[in-house]
């Protein structure tokens, strides 16, 4: 039997120690790489769902030609998708935290896309309401909240940057799938139109369904590219967040759902009437559907820009913000009449509104945890639903009663004040560093 000498027991550990310490870099890249996956996915996701259904405003008039029918009976079409996309997540959310992310997408998108081919053979108005209304509607409901909420428990020092990447796919979607609907439209009609965008659903957004993952713990990894026994005991124990009962009955959660409620109706009144509203100062349809596309452009800066900005300065105070914005800028708007001045109003409000957007799913895991994110978001976001529903609806209604959108504008601009008022109210978050509270005493 040979025997080591100290020297080549000391040269074994240490070629030992560096091929563990291999391992572990390796280990780490692959989660840094799988988390980003996520963000990639989720983008993807939110690009194909909710990008077609802000289109729906350059489908407006030629819907309209269609069914011969008024504003008011136009907008319900909306008024049905996106009221449900924020109501169905207080159950995707739960069921995703229990079942899987992955799963619960690959039902929307499936959902979603087949609701649209459905939709674009209709020939009569509730055939609209039932394809891209209620089904598409459905089909984002399922996919929105978990692929959102998968984002948040890769995340902790980057989460704001992280899921401000992630859901800047609803402001690309905005901007560009409306400008490519408008040529379409006119190649193959609106039918042919919705049949492209429904193949887009399935196909990408399948694919991009499949590459969702739950949490890192479940692969040996820790948020923000970290792994087990990287560093110690950076992070011990399970995820940490209070459960789903107690974060909804808690004062800041209230806070941030009245906020939502008073406001979301008249941030959906832009996204159907916007267009309308340009039309009816003179503008072509072609310059009207570009003036929306400000909105998306606007929302990607707003998306990625203030969400890594909170990240340094406080995501409360900023949300806060986005909402006296929002109230001066909808005050703009009432007076807003050429092109450039509804081109201002379309990029502002646009980043204001993607900021919010941005940094509510991660305000929430600041305040709440991140270990029923997904159940906690979708249930805060079915104060969105409420409004989403009302304020394209009434909109259209006040418009088809009197010829003016200028009282539900005022209203919006009072209650974007009311909610900055109602997130300032709200005391600082207390998992804002998830990881110093998840050390063990």
């Amino acid at each position: 039997m040979t025997t080591l000498s100290q020297a080549e027991v000391v040269q074994a550990l240490r070629i030992q120690a560096l091929h563990i310490q291999a391992l572990h870099i390796q280990a780490l890249h692959i989660s840094a790489r799988r988390g980003w996956m996520v963000v990639v996915s989720a983008f993807v996701i939110l690009f194909v769902t909710l990008g077609t259904a802000y289109s729906f405003t350059a489908f407006f008039a030629p819907l309209q030609k269609t069914f011969g029918a008024s504003r008011g009976d136009i907008s319900l079409i909306f008024s049905i998708n996106i009221p449900l996309v924020y109501l169905l997540g207080g159950i995707s959310g739960p069921l995703a935290d229990r079942f899987g992310a992955r799963a619960t997408c690959v039902f929307g998108v499936v959902v979603g896309g087949c609701g649209l081919i459905f939709a674009a053979g209709a020939t009569a108005l509730w055939q609209i309401y039932l394809g891209f209304g209620l089904c598409l509607g459905v089909g984002i409901g399922f996919a929105f909240v978990p692929s959102v909420g998968a984002v948040q428990r890769w995340f902790v020092t980057r989460r704001g940057l992280a899921s401000g990447i992630a859901v800047s796919g609803i402001g690309f979607g905005t901007l560009l799938l409306p400008i490519a609907a408008t040529p379409l439209i006119a190649w193959v009609d609106w039918r042919g139109a919705w049949l492209v965008f429904a193949l887009l659903i399935l196909v990408a957004g399948g694919t991009a369904a499949f590459f969702i993952s739950d949490s890192p713990e479940d692969f040996g990894a820790l948020p923000d590219g970290d792994i087990v026994g990287q560093g110690a005991e950076v992070f011990a124990g399970p995820i940490t967040g209070v459960s789903l009962r107690d974060a909804v009955v808690s004062r800041p959660f209230l806070l941030f759902y009245l906020s939502l409620f008073v406001t979301w109706g008249g941030v959906s009144i832009q996204f159907v009437h916007l267009v309308p509203y340009a039309e009816d100062h003179g503008l072509s349809h072609s310059t009207a559907v570009a003036i929306f596309g400000f909105v998306g452009i606007g929302s990607i800066a707003g998306r990625v820009i203030l969400a890594s900005v909170a990240d340094r300065v406080g995501r409360r105070s900023l949300i806060a913000a986005a909402f006296g914005g929002m109230a001066f800028l909808q005050t703009w708007l009432l007076f807003a009449t050429e092109a450039w001045q509804l081109s201002v109003f379309a990029f502002a409000f646009g980043s204001c509104y993607g900021g919010i957007v941005a940094l509510f799913p991660a305000i929430t895991a600041d305040y709440f945890g991140s270990r029923n994110a997904s159940g906690i978001i979708g249930v805060l976001y079915t104060a969105a639903a409420f409004g989403s529903f009302l304020g394209p609806k009434l909109a259209g209604d006040v418009f088809d009663s009197v010829g003016s959108y200028t009282v539900p504008i005022a209203i919006s601009a009072v209650c974007a004040c009311i909610a900055a008022v109602l997130v300032m109210s709200a005391a600082e978050p207390p998992y804002k560093n998830e990881r110093e509270t998840a050390l063990p005493n």
